[in-house]
């Protein structure tokens, strides 16, 4: 009964901000590591952020723009992106990775996030 469900995408201009949001529930969520994942059409998925405790990672490309944060009491993580491109458009999925179990991991269903003009 794990469950993974993001929220907060949509379509939006070039230069506007998003807040994406994943409320986990069935999971120890302190005990994970979460991250924020991408792929748009006809490219392979990549890492966007992740957080692990209270250390960060993000792709080179999105760490001025992409904040990851997460609040242990709500089971949730956050994706602030700024000045968003049409280059971001993709579907960003949430996962969950056990701290110490290396093949416990788990996958959302992925938001649609469009920029456009």
């Amino acid at each position: 009964q794990v469950q993974l469900v993001e929220s907060g995408g949509g379509l939006v201009q070039p230069g506007e901000s998003l807040r994406l949001s994943c409320a986990a529930s069935g999971i120890i969520f302190p005990r994970y590591e979460m991250g924020w994942y991408r792929q748009a059409p006809g490219k392979q998925r990549e890492l966007a952020a992740s957080i692990r405790g209270t250390t960060t990672n993000y792709a080179d490309s999105l760490k001025d723009r992409f904040t990851i944060s997460r609040d242990n009491a709500k089971n949730t993580v956050y994706l602030q992106m700024n000045s968003l491109k049409p280059e971001d458009t993709a579907v960003y999925y949430c996962s969950a990775h056990h701290l110490g179990l290396p093949n416990v991991n788990y996958w959302g269903r992925g938001t649609q996030v469009t920029v456009s003009s």
